[in-house]
């Protein structure tokens, strides 16, 4: 079997920012005008007044500081209250790609690897902005990379799950070289006027690149090994689909958007986690002591918190656990990419550290890493 290992990250952060305090005050301007639209309904008990948000109940629930985005006008607009992209020919980049081959270009740079030597091309995301062609081999041919290529969902535990992937095709030698892209466009699939949620996802795009170890340029950590969970839950969901346009529903089409139970995910997700980390290590002849990072999906502070304690049995210090999620917010599969490529310094070869991801399905994908 063919050792695997990780030789570059790259992180694409799009050109606009939006603090909690912007939102809250676009936010807070909807619900006035929402609430005096629809005053006689309120009164007469037919329709629920909506409530206002404010910056420290966001920094309170989830640990959120501000979201970079693509498009920001928009999304502040309160009678809009959500992205405005330009509209793009079939001839023209998709959004998606375009995004993703920054970040892959900036991995292909760290691991000293030409775009060319690429056989493998997964674009692994919670939402692709069609069903075909996939958007992996749109950005395998920008690039000129080689091979093949394929698109995967696994909701926010897309980019672990290509991971794996990816490593056993390298393992397998069916494979050289891998690219992981996961370009995350959260903005188009969020609903920017629900109070419990409209503060919970940042666009970014991110890529990783796998290679044979006998191959590689710039090594920089050894896959040891690669783990992935799911169990079906309804608790985090997006109904739209192409079958929607068959269903004759009327009315609101609220579920054709991201929608969340939080108290269940919070309750249900937290113990499946801690418990798969656990179960890996386990698996590896490796304990929790012998971890020197933990890499975790940005989701919510809290849920980090309760998982890092958890698996170590104590506080992790901050550079043990560290977290992006204050100035990305969470950017579903890209959140524990961008946690490890700007927070993998520091390390000494044989240092180990755990990426974990988890989500929608429910799902939860690990990948133990060393220094080499």
């Amino acid at each position: 079997m063919t050792d695997v290992v990780l030789s570059g990250t790259g992180v694409f952060t799009p050109p606009h920012q939006i603090s909690n305090q912007e939102l809250v005050d676009s936010f807070n301007a909807y619900v006035a005008l929402y609430n005096q639209d629809h005053v006689d309904e309120i009164a007469a008990g037919t329709c629920d007044a909506k409530t206002p948000s404010s910056a420290g109940f966001i920094t309170a629930a989830s640990g959120i500081e501000q979201r970079y985005v693509m498009e920001k006008d928009g999304i502040l607009d309160p009678r809009r209250m959500g992205p405005k992209f330009a509209l793009r020919d079939d001839s023209d980049p998709s959004m998606m790609a375009e995004i993703g081959v920054a970040a892959a270009r900036a991995a292909l740079a760290q691991a000293n690897c030409a775009a060319s030597d690429i056989d493998l091309v997964i674009c692994a995301a919670s939402n692709h902005a069609r069903a075909y062609p996939a958007i992996a081999v749109e950005i395998q041919d920008i690039l000129g990379a080689g091979g093949f290529a394929f698109d995967m969902n696994v909701a926010c535990s897309s980019a672990t799950f290509g991971v794996q992937a990816a490593s056993d095709m390298i393992r397998s030698g069916s494979v050289q070289r891998a690219l992981i892209v996961s370009p995350e466009i959260t903005s188009a699939h969020l609903e920017w006027r629900d109070r419990d949620c409209h503060f919970i996802f940042g666009d970014v795009a991110t890529a990783v690149v796998l290679e044979a170890a006998d191959l590689a340029n710039a090594p920089r950590f050894k896959v040891l090994s690669t783990k992935c969970e799911t169990q079906f839950s309804n608790n985090i969901r997006n109904n739209n689909g192409f079958m929607r346009r068959a269903e004759d529903r009327m009315g609101d089409h609220r579920d054709m958007l991201f929608m969340q139970n939080g108290r269940k995910v919070f309750k249900e997700v937290l113990p499946l986690v801690s418990q798969h980390i656990s179960d890996h290590l386990t698996h590896a002849g490796l304990r929790a002591q012998d971890l020197k990072r933990l890499w975790l999906h940005q989701a919510n502070k809290t849920m980090n918190d309760y998982i890092g304690k958890k698996v170590l049995g104590r506080v992790p210090e901050p550079d043990e656990q560290p977290n992006i999620l204050q100035d990305y917010a969470n950017t579903s599969s890209a959140g524990s990419i961008i946690a490890l490529s700007k927070h993998s310094d520091g390390l000494e070869t044989g240092d180990r550290g755990l990426l974990c991801s988890f989500g929608a399905g429910y799902s939860v994908g690990s990948v133990l890493l060393e220094q080499v």
